[in-house]
């Protein structure tokens, strides 16, 4: 990073990610000047050495702005700020040990001043229409940008018109009404209401936020990563220097948080401030899904969905345009992964996190964590990675109408959402001749995997239970204390949950104990037929990862 002099005694320069033409940061760019490519990249030029400036941020403030030398701004007097940024990064530890992962965290945006990470994005982007002297702004949104930019355009005075599809919570529509926004309902998919906003900003002659081709947006999205690696650097290093992620997971409609943080990532490695780039996870609702579909045909390009069929109004961008190319480009070359999630895998998502560790997210926060638990089962995220989710919106309270009473009807939890088991006829067989279960071994190498399964037990029944964490202490156990039930995992160091599985079978006092497997091992063909033998119920970490499905364990026991 070098120092060219511009306003204020800085130089920032928009770059086309195409041809890399340069010209300077204006808020008339619409496009490169010599290719037309409408995405361009800020590009930040001050002398600095790293190690000194990682130095003077220990002494700055902890919020967005202390990192202002790589943001689009260029007198600080222009900031218009409500102390966002600095959000913590929480450790998981019950919803980690469910899942059997070591480094779980959540980068909890909820605690921004209106709630989201759209926070980031609005104080950059409003901060730099100040010092550009707009005073007219229309954006088009599904809430949380619209709440977000309202909020920081009654601050800047800035007249907003807020463009809604139908779809959004009223809440959400009274909230930016609430700051002084111009609001305008469309009847109509969120594609078709950016197409609206669109025409109304060219008829009436006022400037439009361009989503993802937005500048500022970007680059504020970029702040979580510089955080992400502080933090984690603070975390295993010591503070002594910046550490990246294996992993870090979004729920996505548009894509511009990802990209942002990839962007944020790229400049931290370029300047040796990271050792590596992070793999990118992208969740969207079954629904509206058009990135995962493309991803899992191989296209760089996305179809687009003219219907989404999600209640998840907030991840229904139809048409993620350019966005999933760059998204694409990204996961080929740091690597990454595109899944989806159905509405009620969200639903269920939500209550998990909720009951773990305590957090309560808005949907599309859930089918982030949806993804989550299937990235685990499926193996692509392993025990040992370092993986970060972006908990992203309000608390779940403030988008209770997004379901409406279609969701109280459609999707009744205790009824509906049906997890798995393998084979539950065989655990009622088996439980049959048990009249009373109180004697149960848990084996279990992660140790707060198991106390939460005892925490359970113990709640709901008067239950002895005994906990090993380990194999060959396991079957000492078993033949010790003569369990009336096992429940035990596959994956473990030296004797694995296979050998005490088959070592149980071959002994005849063993051989009647219910045996109940936990597991976040994706099974083969092989080893699914050979549990579905012995065992009689399999629960699969990431999708049984509530109380319920132990409820009515302790239910069926009594």
């Amino acid at each position: 990073m070098t120092h060219h002099t511009g306003r204020g005694g800085r130089h920032i320069e928009l770059e086309c990610i195409h041809c890399h033409t340069r010209v300077p940061l204006d808020k008339n760019i619409s496009g490169c000047p010599e290719c037309g490519e409408v995405i361009l990249e800020a590009r930040y030029e001050f002398e600095v050495d790293i190690t000194q400036w990682t130095a003077e941020l220990k002494h700055r403030r902890i919020n967005l702005w202390r990192y202002h030398e790589v943001l689009p701004i260029y007198d600080q007097t222009n900031i218009v700020s409500l102390g966002e940024g600095g959000t913590p990064l929480i450790k998981s530890r019950t919803l980690a040990a469910n899942l059997g992962l070591k480094h779980l965290y959540i980068k909890d945006e909820r605690q921004g001043p209106t709630g989201s990470f759209k926070d980031r994005q609005a104080t950059v982007a409003i901060s730099a229409l100040k010092e550009m002297g707009v005073d007219e702004l229309v954006v088009a949104s599904t809430g949380n940008v619209a709440i977000a930019y309202a909020a920081y355009c009654a601050r800047a005075g800035i007249k907003l018109w807020a463009f809604f599809p139908s779809m959004t919570p009223n809440e959400k529509m009274r909230e930016a009404a609430l700051y002084g926004a111009e609001v305008i309902k469309i009847t109509g998919t969120y594609d078709q209401t950016k197409e609206l906003a669109a025409r109304f900003a060219r008829q009436k002659g006022i400037f439009l936020d361009r989503g993802i081709k937005s500048v500022a947006a970007i680059e504020a999205m970029k702040t979580m990563a510089y955080e992400i690696a502080e933090q984690l650097g603070n975390e295993f290093e010591g503070g002594k220097r910046w550490r990246s992620p294996d992993w870090f997971l979004q729920a996505v409609s548009g894509g511009m948080g990802p990209i942002g943080v990839g962007k944020g990532f790229r400049e931290l490695y370029d300047v040796g401030l990271v050792d590596k780039m992070p793999a990118l996870g992208m969740i969207q609702a079954s629904g509206c899904a058009p990135m995962v579909e493309a991803f899992r045909r191989g296209q760089r390009i996305a179809t687009p969905n003219d219907n989404p069929q999600t209640f998840i109004t907030t991840l229904a961008t139809g048409n993620p345009g350019r966005a999933y190319e760059l998204l694409y480009d990204y996961v080929e070359a740091h690597g990454g992964y595109f899944i989806d999630a159905t509405d009620e895998e969200t639903f269920n998502a939500i209550r998990v996190l909720a009951r773990t560790d305590g957090i309560s997210v808005e949907p599309a926060v859930g089918t982030a964590f949806a993804g989550l638990f299937k990235m685990v089962q499926q193996g692509i995220i392993k025990p040992d990675d370092v993986v970060v989710v972006n908990c992203s919106g309000h608390t779940l309270p403030v988008e209770t109408t997004i379901l409406g009473q279609q969701w109280q009807r459609t999707f009744d939890l205790s009824k509906r959402l049906k997890t798995p088991v393998m084979p539950e006829e065989g655990l009622l067989s088996a439980l049959q001749h048990v009249d009373k279960v109180r004697r149960i071994v848990i084996i279990e190498d992660n140790l707060d995997a198991a106390r939460l399964i005892e925490r359970i037990l113990r709640a709901h029944s008067n239950v002895e239970v005994q906990i090993a964490t380990n194999g060959a202490e396991g079957l000492n156990l078993i033949y010790q204390f003569e369990p009336d039930m096992v429940i035990t995992d596959l994956m473990m160091p030296d004797v694995d949950g296979f050998t005490i599985i088959n070592n149980m079978k071959a002994d005849p006092k063993l051989t009647q104990i219910p045996i109940v497997v936990v597991t976040a091992k994706e099974l083969t063909a092989k080893e699914r037929k050979q549990l579905n033998e012995q065992v009689d119920m399999l629960l699969q970490k990431g999708s049984a990862l509530d109380d319920t499905l132990v409820e009515n364990l302790v239910h069926k026991l009594n």
